[in-house]
């Protein structure tokens, strides 16, 4: 039509030379604006076809997206010049400038982990492949092709993760989600912390974890680090760190919809957009189940009901970025209500929480500034429940208040004579207490807290010596105070004193790539955990089990040696990682049994003695052919009660929570027109509920299986089986056994732009 009017408006004003001009101009522009025909492969390594890989491209501020045939070829019509990016599952996406009519082959790879950059494991910026740490990535394509739907039961894939009791967070009482690595000993509060955006998502009061406060579309992947970390992330780390790595994409939408059995719902969304020189960014998630009975069929009675929860969080964030800093702020709001089992049993949880931060590198040097602070209400009930199970009394209610506020500086420096330095300073006050109300014939009130203070100084060097060797020389120095602490009863309040104590957690490694594909590893480092706040103050009963507080906790000290081997092969297709480690703690806090009759057990938190947890870490992943990929993770962990003065009799008793063996394997396969399928077996052998070894929880094995399949380059469908063959998991004695997810599906869709 253009070119029409044209050819008419020459004719009538101009002469044939001057029209005859123009019409070669025109001509002359037609690559940059006329459409191009644009064919292409793409293909694995070694030449295979890949298909279903999205091809998506950008131009003139327009997106297209197509799919890859089942030969792994493609073809569309664009306007140059254009940027082209092209993913599929468990392959590393590749990104290219096409500004000509070309016939184009792209091989996509598969991510090597010794390509990855750890974030966890090291502040001055190590590779994977060079560090001597422990640490497993699982990345955003695993997390969302396993069945569980929550984050926490998704890593339960890693052996030794482990929570305080086999449940996950869609069930047990978050108070148990304490979180800890390579079976050093499970509690409430958390042996490893997590971080979200290198910010600590442990609860401040108690140690224990929120798993919802991320929206699962709004993680890009995870990195787990397994071994003592207090020398670079305090006292919360003393059995290691895991990272929720967010995604970092600018201008998208993720979308992700699934419902199923047990009256379980999940909305999980995700937009980001630019708008007026900034980064905006929404992340929201509500989640949902009616849940199950807890407790075993024999056992049931009548107050015994399903345990079912309903969460939701949204968080909002405003970002800017250039080539040489990054400045956020982001508000998040979370809440989530629960029955814990029994008609009576119910918890909720309010928590308001903010971080502004920003990252900057000026004349090759790198600086991370966090500020952040939260504020929570926690409201439980506790019962005391007949023998025959048919009859409930509320006993008390509980509400702990608390809040806190923080931040962290450090710097990196860029490498200087082959070596880099990291140095920081982190600050963090936290206020709690636990009110409560124990009824019975009258009412009577009590209230217990305090404030603790942290102030600590890290540093670590990374020097590479020759293009093999890697040194890591890191330590950390942190004093903490208790300060006006009391315990109220009857209105009458009773201060309590003051505390203060100090730790430095120094660490040496060394990493010794041999050949380029064998690395050898070892190192030796000091650990610690501060008690916390509510350790120090708060009561609390899970069926007929009451565990008691004590502020005269000392901080539990760990001690840990390992060395390891880890082999890649150099086109990537199979890696394998062993460890071998040591760790002694001195001073573990324990809930040690002080009296046990039929209706009542009583606990107390205590310093234990001393524990020694030796094991080996095995991990595994094969890649066959094209479309297949097999991975593998085992542990054997031999945690024992070496010594403990105040009871002789369980000295050489195994750890309460920890099972000597455990494993998974996970095989999955990708093609057939964007088809992807897995299944995963986890499996644990037995474990004790107590310290006395008196209550065992049986060992287990479980099946997952889960499929998914590209709809459109945009629309994916999947559907997810939980526990396929209905294994009865043990997850608790209290004395009452109380069991884990039954089998269980669900289906959803995804949409991602």
């Amino acid at each position: 039509m253009r070119l029409k009017w044209m050819e008419h408006h020459a004719a009538r004003r101009y002469s044939s030379l001057r029209y005859l001009s123009l019409l070669l101009l025109f001509v002359s522009l037609l690559p940059s604006t006329l459409l191009a025909q644009i064919r292409g492969v793409v293909t694995t390594v070694d030449g295979h076809g890949i298909d279903g890989a999205v091809v998506e491209v950008s131009a003139r501020g327009e997106r297209h997206q197509t799919l890859t045939r089942n030969d792994g070829r493609f073809e569309f019509a664009i306007e140059l010049p254009a940027n082209l990016r092209i993913s599929a599952a468990e392959f590393a996406p590749r990104e290219l400038m096409i500004t000509s009519d070309a016939e184009i082959s792209i091989a996509l790879e598969r991510p090597t982990t010794a390509a990855t950059i750890t974030v966890t494991a090291s502040r001055a910026g190590l590779r994977l492949g060079d560090s001597p740490s422990s640490t497993v990535t699982v990345t955003r394509e695993e997390l969302s092709s396993t069945a569980a739907p929550t984050i926490d039961d998704a890593l339960r894939s890693v052996p030794g993760f482990s929570l305080f009791r086999r449940s996950g967070s869609r069930t047990a009482n978050p108070t148990s989600q304490g979180v800890s690595l390579r079976g050093v000993g499970a509690s409430g509060a958390s042996r490893s912390v997590v971080l979200d955006d290198g910010v600590p998502l442990n609860d401040p009061f108690g140690g224990w974890i929120y798993w919802g406060r991320v929206p699962i579309t709004a993680i890009d992947r995870v990195e787990i680090v397994r071994g003592g970390g207090s020398d670079l992330f305090g006292s919360a780390a003393s059995s290691g760190a895991i990272q929720l790595i967010r995604s970092n994409v600018s201008d998208g939408v993720a979308l992700d919809l699934t419902g199923g059995s047990l009256g379980s719902a999940r909305a999980s969304a995700s937009l980001a957009a630019p708008l007026g020189g900034f980064i905006t960014r929404l992340d929201a998630e509500y989640f949902q189940t009616d849940g199950y009975k807890p407790v075993s069929p024999g056992e049931r009675g009548g107050v015994d009901v399903e345990a079912d929860v309903k969460r939701q969080v949204i968080d909002a964030s405003l970002e800017r970025r250039s080539a040489a800093w990054r400045a956020f702020g982001r508000a998040s709001y979370f809440e989530e209500d629960r029955n814990n089992g029994t008609k009576l049993q119910v918890n909720a949880t309010e928590l308001w929480s903010g971080v502004v931060g920003i990252d900057m590198t000026v004349d090759d040097v790198f600086g991370s500034l966090r500020a952040f602070g939260s504020d929570q209400d926690y409201q439980q009930t506790f019962t005391s429940i007949a023998a025959d199970r048919n009859s409930e009394r509320l006993i008390r209610r509980q509400s702990v208040p608390s809040s806190s506020i923080g931040g962290s500086a450090y710097v990196t420096t860029s490498p200087v004579w082959h070596s880099n330095v990291a140095a920081g300073i982190e600050v963090r006050q936290v206020r709690g207490r636990s009110d409560e109300e124990a009824i019975g014939a009258t009412i009577t009130r009590s209230s217990a807290g305090g404030m603790q203070r942290t102030m600590s100084l890290f540093v670590e060097d990374v020097t590479r010596v020759g293009p093999t060797l890697s040194v890591v020389l890191s330590g950390r120095y942190d004093r903490w105070s208790n300060s006006d602490a009391f315990r109220e009863s009857a209105g009458n309040r009773l201060p309590l004193d003051d505390r203060s104590d100090e730790a430095f957690s120094p660490r040496l490694a060394l990493s010794y790539r041999f050949r380029d594909r064998i690395t050898f590893t070892t190192s030796a480092y000091d650990a610690f955990r501060a008690p916390t706040l509510n350790e120090l103050y708060r009561s609390f009963r899970v069926g007929n089990v009451v565990t008691n507080a004590n502020e005269a906790l000392e901080a539990e000290k760990v001690r840990g040696y390992e060395g390891g081997v880890r082999y890649e092969e150099q086109s990537g297709r199979y890696t394998l990682r062993a460890n071998l480690f040591s760790m002694t703690t001195n001073d573990p806090v324990a809930n040690v049994t002080l009296t046990s009759t039929p209706s009542l057990i009583t606990r107390q938190r205590q310093n234990l003695g001393r524990t020694r947890t030796n094991g080996l870490e095995f991990d595994g992943e094969l890649l066959l052919g094209q479309s297949w990929r097999m991975t593998a993770g085992y542990l054997h962990s031999d945690a024992t009660v070496v010594s403990f003065r105040a009871n002789r009799a369980i000295e050489g008793n195994q750890l309460p929570q920890v099972p000597r063996h455990q494993g998974s394997f996970r095989l999955s396969y990708s093609g057939w027109s964007g088809m992807l399928v897995t299944a995963e077996m986890r499996w644990s052998a037995s474990q004790f509920e107590d310290d006395l070894n008196t209550l065992e929880l049986d060992g287990y094995s479980t099946l997952d299986l889960f499929a998914s399949k590209l709809l459109t380059a945009r629309w994916t469908a999947y559907s997810a089986l939980e526990n396929a063959f209905d294994q009865q998991v043990e997850v608790g004695r209290t004395p009452v056994t109380t069991l884990g997810q039954p089998r269980a599906w669900r289906f959803g869709v995804r949409y991602v732009r």
